[in-house]
């Protein structure tokens, strides 16, 4: 594995997430598949995230009180209706 190469690296870095959740096109996909096989300090980045959302995944486990989703949902639609109205 080689170095970190800044700009290349500063790339990988700011889309892990959108690598993470599968929200890259294949062709960006690809691309930090193959920097991550030869960057040793974004791997070890991107290791850290991978650990970082099973915590948080993990630790937010729990559903919200069905009062609090009914009075989440009514903002949402009187925010629709204003913005359609």
């Amino acid at each position: 594995m080689s170095s970190c190469n800044e700009p290349d690296c500063s790339k990988v870095l700011d889309q892990v997430y959108e690598f993470l959740d599968g929200e890259l096109g294949e062709v960006e996909l690809a691309q930090i598949r193959v920097h991550l096989e030869d960057c040793s300090p974004c791997l070890r980045q991107y290791d850290l995230d991978i650990a970082l959302k099973a915590l948080v995944r993990r630790s937010c486990q729990e559903t919200a009180p069905a009062d609090l989703r009914d009075r989440i949902m009514i903002k949402i639609t009187e925010a629709r209706i204003e913005l359609n109205g």
